[in-house]
């Protein structure tokens, strides 16, 4: 019987859709342990709910259906009749006391016919009130025996509903215990294949996540995209004209993304597109929720745009750099170096420190939108693009000064180029 309601139930067919996806994957990978997990915890669910609903029907149901179906209208047809026959006993006694009347007006009318007859009116209609009281009496002693018989039974029957509470109760501590357990099981077995994500900052893909969430959550220094575009463009892009400047496919740039998205270190196949790897990081950077930059120190990074004398300019730089977030600093040291080699490649690649500005400045530094006038808007904002290209601008021609020291690309030691490169 077991088996039979078990297979019945919408968890069994979850558990056996999940065991057919599993054998398509890698027992060993994150997604199919936790498939294979799932499938087990489902089974196990249903069997738990189908012993519920066992003793849910021959603990519960089946004593209530049999006290629904045969001892309650038992109780009920008597009741019923009972009604009926006090009905008929009013009914009679009320023609009794008519007929009554009758018999003492025709007594003082004197002797006769009539008289006579509504006497023998009245001893019948007495004899059938005598005949209707005897039945009322008789089914009001069955409805009351019914009754008390009931009554007598009213413990068993309100354990039921206790019985009903228990199975109940059994039911979700063992769904509960099946749950944490399985949860902590799986718990475990994430953390053993993934070491480096917390459980409480674990994130989907890099792209569009915080800088300091992203980090955190890899326990990285250098945000995982721009470390990866940085390497591979430094073994085959550094000498590739206009960089950051021309459009790599959609295709190919899309499909990078989702790798880099993924974490993934096997990235060999997009060190012959430069373009997609610019792009790529590109798009890191502006789908950041807050420019590398800061919205905070948006700014001081303007005011020092305005600056006309190089001494003020880059000891305003090296004040605005230094009120950066950790996270924020590190990381645009990181980029403005590379940037800074980059422009040393400048004959063959046509990418000075302006054009470089130009086409990466709006992904570093932008304001926070605010409501108001839109041409306005679009006036501030082509001012504050002109500004935001000559500060990236000054930060790449003064990057020795402002960063001093060498910086180690490679610094998590994950990518290695192709040995071909």
């Amino acid at each position: 019987i077991l088996g039979s309601v078990q297979k019945k139930l919408p968890l069994m067919a979850l558990s056996m859709t999940m065991a057919e996806s599993f054998k398509e994957l890698d027992t060993e990978s994150s997604l199919g342990k936790a498939l294979e997990m799932g499938c087990c915890i489902q089974s196990s669910l249903a069997k738990i709910l189908a012993e519920f609903e066992i003793a849910l029907e021959h603990d519960v149901l089946q004593p209530l259906n049999k006290l629904s179906e045969e001892e309650l209208p038992v109780i009920l047809k008597h009741k019923k009749t009972l009604q009926k026959l006090i009905s008929d006993w009013n009914t009679i006694k009320s023609r009794l006391n008519q007929a009554a009347k009758s018999s003492s007006n025709s007594s003082g009318a004197g002797t006769g016919p009539g008289a006579s007859s509504a006497g023998n009116k009245l001893e019948i209609l007495k004899e059938e009130e005598e005949e209707v009281k005897r039945k009322v009496e008789q089914c009001k002693d069955e409805y009351m025996a019914d009754l008390y018989h009931f009554s007598t039974k009213e413990d068993s029957y309100a354990s039921y509903f206790i019985r009903l509470l228990e199975i109940q109760a059994q039911y979700h501590r063992q769904s509960l215990g099946s749950l944490d357990s399985a949860l902590a099981e799986l718990k475990e077995s994430h953390s053993q294949t993934e070491p480096s994500f917390a459980a409480d900052t674990l994130v989907v893909g890099y792209y569009g996540v915080p800088l300091e969430t992203h980090l955190k959550s890899l326990g990285r220094e250098i945000a995982l995209p721009i470390e990866a575009c940085v390497m591979m463009l430094l073994a085959s892009g550094m000498r590739e004209e206009g960089l950051f400047r021309l459009a790599a496919g959609a295709s190919v740039l899309r499909k990078l993304k989702s790798s880099l998205a993924s974490g993934s270190n096997t990235l060999e196949e997009f060190y012959s597109d430069p373009h997609a790897v610019a792009g790529a990081l590109k798009s890191y950077l502006r789908e950041l929720p807050e420019p590398l930059m800061t919205f905070e120190l948006y700014n001081e990074w303007v005011k020092v745009a305005s600056l006309k004398d190089i001494d003020s300019r880059v000891q305003s730089l090296q004040d605005t750099c230094s009120r950066l977030p950790r996270e924020s600093y590190n990381n645009l040291r990181y980029l403005i170096k590379f940037l800074a080699k980059l422009a040393e490649h400048q004959e063959v690649n046509k990418m000075t420190p302006s054009n470089i500005a130009i086409v990466l400045g709006p992904n570093l530094l932008w304001s926070q939108q605010s409501p108001g006038d839109s041409t306005v808007q679009l006036d501030l904002a082509s001012v504050s693009s002109i500004q935001v290209v000559g500060v990236v601008e000054a930060l790449i021609q003064n990057a020795d000064t402002l960063f001093p020291g060498e910086v180690d690309f490679n610094v998590s030691g994950m990518f290695t180029p192709p040995m071909n490169g």
